[in-house]
C-alpha cells in the first residue's frame, strides 16, 4: 500500500486545526443550525462561553461595587446609628433605615460582607471562563447552589424592603439587578454544558440573545413594582 505523502498530512493536519479554529469562533446559536450538533449536547465553543463569561463579569464587578459601598455604609452605621448617610435621599430612598433593620444583619453582621463573598466567587469563575477554563462539573453545581441562595436572599430583602420596612437603599436595589443578571449567565453555562440537567429545546432556546429577555424581565417587574407604589414620593 503506497504511503501518503508527508506534505499532504501536514495539510490535513492544517486543515483540521482551521476547522477546529473556525468552529470555536462559531456562537452556539450558530452551531444549532448546523448538522454537526443541533441539540447541543457537545461543550459549548470558546467563543459563546468567553461572551457569557465577559457578561457575567460586567455584573459581577457592578455588584461588588456596591457591595463595598454598602460596607463602608454598615462600618459608619456601626460608629453612629443616627449618622446621615449620602444615600438618605427621602423617606422612601434611604440606606440608613434599611441597614439599620434587622433584616439588613440576618446573620447578626451586615449582609454586605456575604455580598462581598458571592461576588468574589462570580469574578473568580467569569474570569476562568474568558480564559477557557473548563470547571469539572461538582464545582459550577456548587457554584450554581451558592449563587441561587444569593439570588433568594437579594430578592428577599428586596421583598422586606418593600412590604416591611417601606425603604428602599438604592444599593442594595442596584445589587439585586446584578445578582439576576449574573444568575441568568451563570444558570445558561450550567444548562448549556449539562452541569444542569436540561432539554435540547432548552439548551437550544438560553444560547440565544432572546434568554436575557427573562432577566431583562424579572429586572423590569421590580422596577416597575417600586414605581407603581412610590411614584413621586421617591425623591420627596
Amino acid at each position: 500500500m503506497a504511503k501518503q505523502p508527508k506534505d499532504t498530512v501536514r495539510h490535513d493536519d492544517a486543515d483540521l486545526d482551521d476547522l477546529e479554529e473556525d468552529l470555536d469562533e462559531l456562537d452556539d446559536d450558530e452551531l444549532a443550525a448546523t448538522d454537526d450538533d443541533p441539540d447541543l449536547e457537545q461543550p459549548a465553543t470558546l467563543a459563546w462561553r468567553r461572551r457569557t463569561g465577559a457578561e457575567m463579569l460586567v455584573s459581577g464587578v457592578l455588584g461588588l461595587l456596591a457591595a463595598f459601598q454598602l460596607s463602608i455604609d454598615a462600618w459608619l452605621l456601626a460608629e453612629d446609628p443616627d449618622r446621615n448617610l449620602a444615600c438618605n435621599i427621602s423617606k422612601v430612598i434611604s440606606c440608613g433605615t434599611v441597614a439599620n433593620s434587622w433584616q439588613a444583619k440576618l446573620l447578626h453582621f451586615p449582609n454586605a460582607f456575604l455580598g462581598i463573598l458571592f461576588e468574589s466567587v462570580v469574578l473568580t469563575v467569569s474570569l476562568a471562563l474568558i480564559s477557557g477554563v473548563v470547571f469539572p462539573r461538582w464545582f459550577m453545581r456548587g457554584v450554581q447552589a451558592l449563587y441561587t441562595v444569593a439570588l433568594f436572599f437579594a430578592l428577599w430583602l428586596f421583598l422586606q424592603a418593600y412590604f416591611v420596612i417601606h425603604a428602599l437603599c438604592p444599593w442594595c436595589l442596584f445589587i439585586t439587578f446584578t445578582t439576576v443578571l449574573v444568575f441568568a449567565g451563570l444558570t445558561r453555562i450550567n444548562l448549556r454544558d449539562g452541569h444542569v440537567p436540561s432539554t435540547p429545546a432548552i439548551r437550544r432556546f438560553i444560547v440565544t440573545p432572546t434568554y436575557w429577555y427573562i432577566a431583562v424581565a424579572v429586572c423590569a417587574i421590580i422596577a416597575a413594582m417600586i414605581l407603581g407604589k412610590y411614584g413621586t414620593s421617591l425623591i420627596d
